[in-house]
């Protein structure tokens, strides 16, 4: 597959002398034949954030992320944020427990995360006012790019992604730091953003390019079918039987004949290394570094198990494997769309049901296993964890906040106070930031906005989040528009 590498808008890779554009250069390098297009996505991404300025020391402490996406919503009062003396439409079904936080209580339904809570950092005062923002849809592209979408429908829905959207955070964040292995610098798995008939809102790399886009895994088969997680079908990394050998040999003195008898490209390769990023982009394949992270059965049965036999668990045991292999930025999206029934947080009704006995436990046992995992292996330092949704549940069940029905056991969409689980490098443990009023309706005291949390995501790379991109339109924009939390930071 020839990969187009779209940079910052009236800018050529070459000195303006030579009378050869990027383009030029991109339409040789993304020949089939010669086998460059990755090699030159490589090095235009090295190219770019070497000359990126705006970037502070920040805290810095982040090498990687791994973000567990709870698509959908899930209802903070019946998990993290349960609340006492409150009216019966409000209270939780669910009994309270203890948690390794003094005076912090979870619901029942998260008994193995309240005992490494006090890893973490939770925020219970995430809160942002709608604009359109009421359904998934444009709320999920608010949380992964900092921004509004400029067509939002009364309902939240949005038109289908646009090489005009603003970029998923991933995607500046791998352009920005762009990876030193020869690893997959950002993967999305194991399903696409997504509401109804509109997929992949918010989750591309929208006007810096396909070659910022994250590499997509999105095994077939329902939540609990573990054998699609178990064969994971990654040819596409592998290098094919004929290429091997002679044929190798030839191509790449295809590659210096070419060189040779058009001394402009020449120049280019020189100048611009590109022989270096072609050898990045074949050692990515022949090192076979990707391949082997995606060997998940290569895990003892007793780590799998800890992680849960289901597709959100095993999910983020890979993300532990690909962040140990050199991978920057990896987004576990959780199972199944926004509005689907079984394993979703759009609970509109059957909560009680629904929660205890099929999306929590998976929570429990996946986030959990993570953060130990991490934290035993000694990756905590330096990865950052982020658990959080595009909004909440309302407080009172039964009732209509977004125009969609809700039985007696059932909650609405609610952005205005919800929860998001922070942790590791350099983020504070034990430590609860910002506290919800007494029926979890609004926050009481430090609202965080989740351009914030972008903020704060940005700072923890080292990268100023007032950093400047450059649209479709060659029109400067900051990477958020908000400023970190730096009471988060230990």
């Amino acid at each position: 597959m020839m990969i187009r590498i779209p940079g910052q808008p009236g800018k050529d890779l070459c000195d303006s002398h030579l009378g050869v554009s990027r383009r030029d250069i991109l339409k040789v390098g993304g020949s089939s034949v010669l086998g460059l297009s990755l090699g030159s996505m490589l090095q235009l991404r090295s190219a770019q954030a070497s000359n990126d300025s705006g970037l502070s020391s920040g805290h810095g402490r982040a090498k990687s992320i791994i973000l567990c996406y709870l698509q959908g919503g899930p209802s903070h009062i019946d998990l993290w944020d349960p609340k006492e003396n409150v009216p019966d439409n409000v209270k939780s079904a669910f009994s309270n427990i203890s948690t390794k936080i003094p005076g912090v209580h979870f619901t029942e339904n998260l008994p193995q995360l309240a005992q490494v809570i006090d890893k973490t950092t939770l925020i219970r005062s995430m809160s942002y006012t709608p604009n359109g923002l009421f359904n998934h849809t444009a709320a999920i592209y608010q949380m992964m790019t900092g921004y509004t979408t400029d067509k939002v429908s009364p309902s939240g829905q949005l038109e289908p992604p646009s090489p005009k959207d603003f970029p998923n955070f991933g995607s500046n964040l791998i352009r920005l730091k762009p990876v030193k292995e020869a690893m997959l610098p950002f993967v999305m798995l194991p399903r696409p953003l997504q509401e109804s008939n509109v997929v992949g809102k918010g989750g591309t790399a929208g006007f810096l390019g396909k070659a910022f886009d994250p590499y997509t895994l999105y095994p077939p088969g329902d939540d609990m079918d573990m054998s699609k997680m178990d064969k994971i079908n990654v040819t596409d990394l592998e290098m094919r039987a004929d290429v091997y050998g002679g044929r190798m040999e030839r191509r790449a003195r295809l590659l210096d004949v070419i060189n040779e008898g058009m001394p402009e490209i020449d120049r280019a390769v020189k100048d611009y290394k590109l022989n270096e990023y072609y050898d990045q982009a074949l050692s990515l394949i022949s090192s076979g570094r990707a391949r082997d992270a995606f060997a998940i059965e290569q895990e003892l049965p007793e780590t799998r198990d800890r992680y849960g036999r289901n597709t959100f668990g095993q999910s983020c045991l890979l993300a532990r494997r690909l962040v140990e292999a050199g991978t920057r930025v990896v987004e576990v999206v959780w199972p199944k769309v926004a509005n689907s029934n079984e394993h979703s947080w759009d609970v509109h009704s059957g909560l009680t049901k629904r929660m205890k006995g099929q999306s929590a436990p998976m929570l429990d046992s996946g986030l959990s296993a993570l953060i130990n995992d991490l934290d035993e292996r000694g990756m905590l330092d330096e990865t950052l964890v982020v658990a959080v949704g595009e909004f909440g549940r309302s407080p009172q069940r039964g009732v209509s906040t977004s125009g969609n029905g809700n039985s007696d056991d059932g909650r609405d969409h609610w952005p205005y106070c919800y929860t998001a689980v922070v942790a590791g490098a350099g983020i504070k443990r034990g430590y609860v930031h910002g506290k919800s009023d007494q029926t979890a309706s609004a926050p009481l005291e430090d609202p965080v906005h989740p351009g914030e949390l972008l903020a704060t995501i940005y700072e923890s790379f080292g990268i100023a989040p007032d950093t400047i991109v450059y649209n479709h339109l060659n029109q400067p924009r900051e990477l958020v528009k908000a400023e970190a939390v730096s009471a988060l930071y230990a």
